[in-house]
């Protein structure tokens, strides 16, 4: 992506304080130093840093024309700007991604509740949207999947404990939608009961008992749950979630964990050369092409994915067939040393092993 202004840009210096420290009059005075500070703790990658930097100035410069600031700006305002873009739906999103996030953090400064953003992305017939291309079901490639889980395996940076025990809980929420197709909803409501350090398999609850099902993770999410498990008990947190929002065991909101992916993705270096966002949904999207490509048969995916009807199994199987047929040929990757022997890629979906086993 190649947005406005991003010829030579400099990076200013960063004040020392943190977003949550900034005053109200901060972000009033000079919203683009506070932006710039806001994203230096941000840990992103150069690259990205610049590009970001490029399009909140575009909507600053964007702002002053229309004599509107950060505090008297509204939903019609944004939609007006993100529609104006001369450029490619996914592209726009990014936009908006990026101004949703930065509101969400003004808003909370000034202890208000509502970000103008936020439903310009929930419209779905918003005017933004009509840009060029719909997006086909979306997967990861391999060089992406390699990419992100390598980093939920990177060392932890110098955090507090409470960034610390947030961070380790990201990485497992990701980890189990990468590597176990688990939902958003269900992983907000997944307890402790539903899984056993130790052991690939988590429950998934349902209200009705006949729904109720079992996933199994990946090696790596297994691993990285674990951790996870151990880190909370260590922190002794409320509750029986598995992943809590707070330290009281409150659940997590969806826009909560889809910040975490977007940070994730940023962090592992495969946000800017993706067409469209990577969401909890192409994580699952992911496991299950995983699985596909190891010989597993649609149905017993779909039946770890919670789908009550073939048809949605078999659906998913033929976009991902569709898709991986465009792929080029995947780089070699670094092996996952837990993970047992795969039987040779099949593009028809038909079983060569049963699931869990080494043999055909």
């Amino acid at each position: 992506m190649s947005p406005p202004h991003l010829s030579d840009p400099v990076l200013r210096p960063a004040p020392d304080t943190d977003l949550f420290d900034q005053q109200r009059e901060d972000w009033r005075r000079d919203p683009q130093v506070a932006f710039d500070a806001w994203l230096a703790k941000q840990h992103f990658r150069r690259s990205s840093a610049l590009v970001y930097q490029a399009q909140w100035g575009q909507f600053l410069d964007w702002l002053g024309t229309r004599q509107q600031t950060l505090a008297t700006v509204d939903t019609p305002a944004i939609a007006e700007f993100v529609a104006g873009l001369e450029i490619r739906k996914t592209q726009r999103m990014r936009y908006l991604r990026l101004i949703e996030r930065v509101l969400d953090h003004v808003r909370e400064i000034e202890s208000a509740s509502t970000n103008p953003a936020r439903f310009i992305a929930q419209d779905g017939e918003a005017a933004w949207r009509n840009a060029r291309d719909n997006e086909p079901t979306s997967f990861l490639s391999h060089a992406e999947r390699t990419a992100l889980i390598a980093q939920l395996f990177a060392p932890l940076p110098a955090l507090s404990t409470a960034q610390r025990w947030r961070e380790r809980r990201d990485r497992a929420l990701i980890a189990v939608f990468l590597g176990g197709g688990v939902k958003t909803g269900e992983a907000a409501a997944l307890s402790v009961s539903c899984v056993n350090a130790g052991s690939p398999w988590v429950t998934i609850e349902s209200a009705n008992p006949l729904l109720t099902r079992r996933t199994r993770l990946a090696p790596f999410a297994a691993a990285i749950l674990d951790a996870w498990l151990a880190e909370r008990r260590v922190t002794e947190l409320a509750g029986n979630l598995v992943f809590p929002a707070s330290p009281s065991g409150r659940p997590m909101h969806k826009a909560t964990m889809l910040r975490a992916v977007d940070a994730l993705v940023e962090a592992a270096g495969i946000a800017a050369s993706r067409q469209s966002r990577a969401s909890p949904q192409t994580l699952r999207n992911t496991f299950a092409a995983d699985l596909f490509e190891s010989g597993v048969e649609a149905e017993q995916v779909g039946q770890w994915l919670g789908f009550v009807q073939a048809v949605s199994a078999n659906r998913l199987y033929r976009a991902w067939q569709t898709w991986f047929e465009q792929q080029d040929a995947p780089a070699t990757e670094v092996p996952d040393p837990a993970a047992p022997p795969l039987a040779a890629p099949r593009s028809d979906g038909r079983l060569t092993r049963k699931p869990g086993t080494g043999e055909p």
